[in-house]
């Protein structure tokens, strides 16, 4: 085996276009070879199998897609990814693909979106793995798909004693107005309120926003949606003008939106790297402690993968705002869940004792709106030098929106993507008025968005550990995820290649292709990654993770000869299911 230093000189090295293009992708090799940073990956082969899935059939040419994309030199989503978090190239031929039909149907390549970020975080956690334990011995990665869609649907398929999570709230829809349409979001008590008085409505409770839904849809029929989505800004609320992919391309914060890098990573000083105690553990993450001060769903997505890894993970919300028992269902999974004050001097304490033993904070706010608790990502290092912070945001940290609310479902609107998926449902026009807008089939933007932060976090430990040592900066946006499905990913390949539109969207001809394509094949079953629990909450059922590295594994991970972990497989299920919101004491364990 080489000493660590020769694996370490590859960690971090970043990937040049023509790496990516000249580059071929091997399949994965068996955990236990060694892998040669910056050289050919090993062809021996591996079988990665996702504990409790169906069996499948692999599509031998969708191996090869690590690296290769459309067949232009368009480097795969997966490569993209690697590359925008400064990874070695090399090492994406330690990722293998299990292919399956009736995966995420979309016009646009959601598909790829997700297995790419998927790939990209398991792909980083195993590296990662590799630092801790000080072996040059890289797991494989198997990426599969049925585990992927059914993660990327974990919001909709959890359930608590059956019952499955509300929908979007009656006043959460999109709208006809005067000159088009608008989309607002008001699952939130505090949204809601605020879109009311913006529209100058009562409000008599949530009781009553079935009937509140007739009284909106009439006033925004004589409004135009720019004005609506002007005025509900101005009021706090969350109300966005539907656009097509072209009006968004003439938006101002289109244009910083397209400036920034899908994953911004920067090193502020050279503050020493804080320990890690312990051994590893089964994904390599034991004893790294994590403050979750996030929100739905993106943030939460980027925390529950450090907690499945063997972080401690510690979710923190305000009193007044406890997350929604639904979302906290899905997204609490390995995680303790506390409330905090940060407004009152003894919040303010008890927050500094955590930060002071803090080797990751993690904010979900829009740029700014937390700085005034002193969480500002300067201010945090200097409390506690070696600090990594990961911030996401909707509409990213420049531009005349950076200081807008946002969700998935607003970015979706904003950008063009519910235009194009109403174009799909119909078989229409993207730019006619007519199309009720349509939208993803899961919420591409947060699930993606959230395994790139995370992948983003675990770069950012390994970089302290085999590069410059510092606090860390990782910086995402869902308008920039939006960017990258939009214009950038490949389009999965059709029949003919007819119709294929720029950035992976398909047109005319092609989206038809494509559109027959998915209707002919069956939905696909999720049952294989669901599995249950008892918990606090009821009997809870939730979605198996998709990220992972190494030979399938239980909970507990496996172990070596000694009894201790293995850090070369990471578990295969979380090692706790969420409590209740708030009911966690506040302290690390």
């Amino acid at each position: 085996m080489r000493r660590m230093d020769q694996f370490s000189a590859a960690a971090g090295k970043p990937a040049s276009p023509g790496d990516l293009s000249a580059r071929g992708s091997a399949s994965a090799g068996p955990f236990d070879t060694e892998f040669e940073p910056g050289g050919p990956a090993s062809a021996a082969g591996a079988s990665g199998r996702v504990s409790g899935a169906a069996s499948g059939v692999s599509d031998p040419a969708s191996e090869r897609d690590s690296v290769e994309g459309r067949g232009d030199g368009t480097p795969s989503g997966a490569a993209q990814a690697w590359a925008a978090l400064g990874g070695d190239p090399a090492l994406l031929g330690r990722v293998s693909y299990e292919r399956r039909p009736g995966v995420l149907p979309s016009a646009l390549p959601v598909r790829e979106l997700a297995s790419a970020a998927v790939a990209a975080c398991s792909l980083a956690a195993a590296e990662f793995s590799c630092v801790r334990a000080r072996s040059a011995l890289l797991p494989p990665v198997r990426v599969d798909d049925g585990a992927v869609a059914t993660a990327f649907h974990s919001d909709r398929l959890v359930r608590i004693d059956g019952h499955g999570p509300a929908a979007f709230a009656p006043l959460s829809r999109f709208w006809r107005t005067a000159d088009g349409w608008v989309r607002t979001h008001a699952n939130y008590p505090h949204h809601r309120a605020r879109l009311l008085s913006a529209l100058g409505m009562p409000d008599h409770g949530p009781a009553d926003d079935e009937a509140a839904a007739g009284r909106v849809a009439t006033e925004l029929a004589s409004r135009r949606a720019r004005e609506v989505e002007e005025v509900v800004f101005r009021e706090g609320g969350l109300a966005v003008a539907v656009r097509t992919p072209e009006e968004w391309v003439a938006h101002p914060q289109r244009e910083a939106v397209a400036a920034a890098p899908l994953v911004g990573v920067s090193g502020l000083d050279t503050a020493p790297t804080p320990a890690l105690e312990g051994p590893p553990g089964a994904g390599g993450l034991r004893g790294l402690r994590v403050l979750d001060l996030t929100r739905v769903l993106a943030g939460p997505v980027a925390t529950r993968t450090l907690a499945l890894l063997g972080a401690d993970v510690l979710r923190v919300d305000a009193p007044e705002r406890p997350e929604l028992p639904g979302t906290h269902a899905d997204t609490g999974l390995g995680k303790r869940s506390a409330l905090l004050d940060l407004s009152s001097r003894a919040g303010q304490a008890t927050f500094e004792e955590l930060l002071a033993s803090a080797h990751v904070v993690v904010t979900g706010y829009r740029p700014g709106a937390l700085d005034r608790f002193g969480l500002a990502p300067e201010s945090l290092m200097d409390r506690r030098p070696g600090l990594v912070v990961g911030q996401l945001s909707a509409w990213g940290q420049a531009g005349p929106w950076q200081r807008r609310r946002g969700f998935d479902s607003l970015v979706q609107a904003a950008t063009g993507i519910a235009a194009v998926e109403a174009a799909r449902g119909a078989g229409g026009e993207a730019g006619s008025p007519d199309l009720v807008p349509g939208a993803l089939p899961v919420q591409a933007l947060d699930h993606g968005s959230g395994y790139l932060l995370a992948a983003g976090l675990l770069r950012a430990l390994t970089e302290q550990r085999t590069g410059t040592a510092g606090s860390r900066l990782v910086r995402l946006s869902l308008a920039r995820t939006a960017h990258w499905l939009l214009h950038e990913l490949p389009a999965a390949p059709l029949p003919d290649a007819a119709g294929q539109g720029a950035g992976g969207a398909a047109t005319g001809g092609g989206r038809a292709a494509r559109d027959g394509q998915a209707a002919a094949e069956p939905p696909l079953d999720h049952a294989p990654w669901l599995t249950e629990a008892d918990s606090p909450l009821g009997r809870l059922r939730y979605a198996l993770p998709a990220v992972g590295f190494g030979a399938a594994t239980g909970a507990g991970g496996p172990r070596e000869a000694d009894g201790t972990p293995d850090a070369a497989c990471s578990p295969r299920d979380w090692a706790r299911v969420p409590g209740l919101v708030g009911g966690d004491t506040i302290e690390w364990i």
